[in-house]
Parts: structure tokens; sequence; C-alpha cells
């Protein structure tokens, strides 16, 4: 598998994205590790290409992933595709254009994008190299930005602080540093970005413990620097995001490429 990524960091905050390439064309089947991030996945296969599920939702091609479906698994016949991570408080705009969650935590680029979906994948197909493609995308996603309507900046505040403090972070907390009362920061959050404040702290806390196991460290030893209040607890935890046990997440492939393919990242 070859792995591509910007040059350059990406002018636009919130948005990360890497190119993925097989050297030869062979049937592909991965579980993808939930994180806290929304993910454009584009196809840029020939023939057949992707198709990803998750509980009852099955889309084929290039598809929109809301946060943490936890069960979301990639067959089919690889190629080439293009990743672009965005954070909740980016893709509201420019992803969905709507509130996070709308369309589910699956649905297909096209039933979002519309006709925009298809004139961006053949732009990609066309572009000679990842480098370009890198610059499309940033284009778009530039201009989708541009015409949204960002989310509350207590909104992103509190997501930016989730995030910092790998979700150990107490909501009543972040309510009083915004100056909301906690019903306010819990329904304006929601709305938002598709997920209560809650679970988006345990999303970013399962995440950071994610990356500590795929770096070899013990569960025991994880679970204690990760602010779980067991062992226990981070199984039952990671059996929820990922279902899988801490053992397999470990060797999880979607997580052994994450430092090729997002390099730089704070974990």
């Amino acid at each position: 598998m070859d792995v591509a990524v910007p040059r350059r960091a990406p002018r636009l905050p919130g948005v990360t994205m890497a190119g993925f390439r097989q050297r030869v064309p062979t049937p592909v089947d991965i579980a993808m590790v939930a994180h806290p991030s929304v993910t454009l996945l584009v196809d840029l296969s020939s023939g057949d290409g992707l198709v990803c599920t998750t509980g009852d939702r099955r889309e084929r091609g290039s598809v929109l992933v809301g946060l943490a479906p936890g069960d979301l698994r990639a067959t089919g016949t690889g190629g080439a595709c293009l990743q672009i991570r965005l954070s909740p408080a980016a893709a509201a705009g420019a992803a969905l254009g709507a509130p996070l969650g709308a369309s589910g935590p699956l649905c297909a680029l096209r039933d979002v994008w519309g006709r925009d979906a298809v004139r961006f994948e053949d732009r990609l197909r066309a572009a000679a190299s990842w480098d370009e493609r890198f610059a499309i995308t940033e284009e778009v996603l530039a201009r989708r930005l541009g015409a949204c309507r960002p989310v509350d900046p207590e909104v992103a505040y509190t997501w930016r602080r989730t995030v910092t403090t790998r979700g150990r972070v107490r909501v009543d907390g972040l309510a009083d540093e915004v100056g909301w009362s906690r019903k306010r920061l819990w329904a304006r959050f929601r709305s938002q970005l598709g997920i209560t404040p809650k679970r988006a702290a345990r999303l970013v806390r399962f995440d950071h413990a994610a990356h500590l196991l795929a770096a070899g460290q013990a569960p025991a030893n994880v679970a204690a620097s990760s602010g779980y209040v067991d062992q226990s607890h981070l199984h039952r935890e990671v059996r929820e995001f990922a279902g899988l046990t801490p053992p397999a997440v470990a060797v999880a492939p979607w997580l052994a490429i994450d430092d090729v393919a997002w390099p730089g990242l704070a974990r």
C-alpha cells in the first residue's frame, strides 16, 4: 500500500487528508476504528470499488462517515482512495451543510453533495498527481466552508477543549467556561455536531487509548493513563467504540498506518 500525504499542512483548519493506492489491486476487508473526526472516503478505484457497511447501512463508492459508528467495515477490490478527516466543527458545514447526524452514521457522498460529488470525483480521477488531488480537495472544501454558517463559537470551543484534554473534562466545567447552562450547551452541541458533549469526550478518550494500545502499551497502563476507572472500564469502552477487545485494537490495521498517513497529530 502506497500512502501519500500533503507536502505542506492544509490551510483549512480542522482538515487533514491522505491518499492510498494499492500497488496491485487485491480484495480489501478492513475494520475502521472509530476516531474523533468525520471522514470522507472518496473512492477512486476502477470497477466495483469499495463497499462500506455499518449496522444495516451499506453504501458503495464514496461515502461520508459520521462520528463513532463503531462497526464500520470497508470491503471490495481496492485501488485508490482519498481519505479526508474533518473536525466536526468543519464538517458541519463543509461536508454536510446540515447538522451532523441528520443523514445517519454512513451515507453516500452523492446523497449529500448531489452533482457536486460527481464533479469532485471526476476532477480527482483526472488529476495527474496526489499533490494535485490535495489542492483540488482544499479548493472544494474551502468553497463549501465559505458558503456555510459556522457552528457557534461556544460549541467550537467546547470541542477544542475536549480534544486538547483528551476527553478528560467535565461538561459542567465547560458550560461554565463558555458562560452557558449545561442544558443549553448540551442541546446546541448535539444539534450542531450530532453527538452529546459526554459522548464526544468518551470518543476522544477512546481514540487516545486506542493509539496507546497500538503503540504497544499494556491495557492496565493504558487504562490508568487515559483516565479510566480500571482495566474493565477500558475494555467496555473499547468494545463499544470498536467492537473489539483491547488486544485486538492493538493490532488493528486501521491504526497501524496512522503514523504514516497522519504524521504529527497529537495523541
